[in-house]
């Protein structure tokens, strides 16, 4: 198979592989095609020969996929892949992104390594590979090993092909959680059935999480009338099957509202990603959501770190570190980024059981610090149902979390080629500015950007600068206490970027 003049870094997206899948976007041209998702599979298996110390003929590798069009073809064809260098293939057919890695340390099953088929919440055209061993997600010096493998492209089918062959490896992974919950609850009068009497509206987005109603929810009790978008239908004809879309949690707020619920769960694409709802339909993602976990993580850990992304409020923080006596440490945005600097802080003896985003991706310590969306609501189900025991409400547990009154992000566009150069000028320039402004002072410990702490009655709040590790843009978020607080904060910061060439400063005025 020859793949002639491909740019295969092109496909990189960090720690993934990601790529246009299908035709009908204009000036999107398709770069994921089963010829080259064949190569992948054939890089993988020679990566994971040289990682696992064993030969092609011995490894397992399973595979998954979500609900996009492109899924069933890619998948076929990664498979024959690595089938055609000698390895065995385990077919999950539809599967989340954690269950994924579950597979390779699940006895009985101990895949040598496996492969998720997703672009999480993109478009449908779009679609790509997440690559896993028993260490975990691969980082993104592994891809580029991958790429290289796949570019060099010398790879000798083997004598005896591995064998193809289907599991159900979805409801292994289903069954954990029901584990999980019957065992934490400890219902006294109804162990197996822990959540009788609870109603929970489950919002799938039509991607892969429909399997939590069937295969969670119902075998522990819970009465889920009211769960819409089960079905995987890779158009994703009701909304983007993403947390943090507007239109998506606006879904599940009115299902649950519609149908009187205790509780509302809704799940990205892949599953990798969830929030909630309560039963009075208020959010419980961003700030909220990891108010809650938190609050749960450190009765059980007193005095944890919890790490999360740079963009959490400042009410969080105070939160954290003064109701719930926890540290609140705050890095970087993108979740490997979080969940690879609660790792090291354990590694140099600083307790940390939970790394999260304010996105909805969550991994706790316990759970191999995987980002399962489905593990992450298994933990709050566990909370209710015992709440309902105690006679008290889930939303109790953050009754003190003191919420902005306003909160704003404006994406700023850098139309130069070298972004980067200019990108980081302006962030110096903008701590510069804010030493000459009275009220305005920079916050400690930044890991990224720059955080400003705004100290006037008027603004009472915060703003972050940060650039945007892939594209030209820098995002600046905004948070005030006060009404007309961000658009106070966001007056003065446009009189600044004015100064500034090359900035497309829109966002301000939309």
């Amino acid at each position: 198979m020859i793949v002639q003049n491909f740019n295969w870094t092109k496909i990189q997206n960090g720690s993934d592989i990601r790529g246009i899948a299908l035709e009908g976007v204009p000036d999107e041209k398709v770069n994921l095609t089963p010829e080259i998702v064949t190569i992948l599979g054939q890089s993988f298996v020679s990566w994971l020969v040289q990682k696992v110390h064993k030969p092609a003929a011995e490894l397992i590798i399973a595979i998954g996929r979500d609900s996009r069009l492109s899924g069933p073809t890619l998948m076929q064809a990664v498979m024959e892949g690595i089938a055609s260098v000698g390895a065995t293939v385990y077919d999950f057919e539809m599967a989340s992104t954690p269950a994924m890695f579950m597979s390779t340390i699940t006895p009985g099953f101990d895949c040598d390594g496996a492969i998720m088929l997703t672009a999480s919440h993109l478009p449908f055209n779009r679609n790509g590979l997440k690559f896993f061993t028993a260490n975990g997600g691969l980082q993104k010096k592994d891809i580029t090993d991958i790429l290289t493998l796949a570019q060099n492209n010398n790879f000798q089918p083997n004598a005896a092909p591995g064998k193809i062959t289907k599991h159900d490896f979805i409801s292994v992974y289903a069954n954990q959680f029901v584990k999980k919950i019957r065992e934490a609850v400890n219902h006294p009068d109804n162990f197996e059935q822990p959540l009788t009497g609870l109603k929970i509206v489950v919002d799938a987005g039509n991607g892969a999480g429909g399997f939590y109603v069937d295969k969670v929810l119902k075998p522990l009790g819970a009465d889920t009338t009211g769960s819409q978008f089960l079905e995987p239908d890779g158009t994703f004809p009701n909304h983007v099957p993403n947390p943090e879309d507007k239109q998506a949690m606006q879904s599940i707020c009115q299902a649950v509202i519609e149908h009187d619920a205790d509780f509302g769960i809704i799940f990205d694409t892949d599953v990798d990603r969830s929030a909630a709802v309560d039963g009075v339909g208020k959010e419980l993602n961003r700030n909220r959501l990891i108010a809650l976990i938190s609050a749960i993580v450190l009765q059980e850990h007193p005095g944890s770190t919890i790490v999360t992304d740079s963009i959490t409020s400042d009410g969080l923080t105070q939160f954290i570190e003064q109701d719930l006596k926890g540290i609140h440490h705050r890095f970087k945005r993108g979740y490997k980024n979080v969940i690879d600097e609660s790792i090291r802080l354990n590694q140099i003896g600083q307790e940390s059981w939970l790394a999260i985003e304010t996105s909805g991706h969550g991994a706790l310590k316990e759970n191999y610090f995987l980002d399962d969306g489905a593990y992450l609501v298994s933990k709050l189900l566990i909370e209710l149902a015992k709440s309902k025991l105690a006679n008290q409400s889930l939303p109790d547990l953050i009754a003190n979390l003191k919420e902005p009154a306003e909160s704003a992000e404006f994406r700023i566009k850098i139309n130069v080629d070298d972004f980067k150069v200019l990108g980081e000028t302006v962030i110096d320039k903008l701590q510069e500015f804010t030493s000459t402004q009275a009220d305005w002072k920079i916050v400690p410990n930044n890991y990224e950007g720059v955080r400003v702490s705004c100290t006037s009655a008027s603004e009472s709040g915060w703003f972050l600068l940060r650039l945007s590790l892939h594209d030209p843009v820098m995002a600046l978020n905004v948070e005030s206490n006060v009404e007309g607080g961000v658009a106070r904060i966001a007056t003065r910061l446009l009189a600044f970027f004015q100064t500034t060439e090359s900035l497309d400063l829109s966002a301000f005025l939309s």
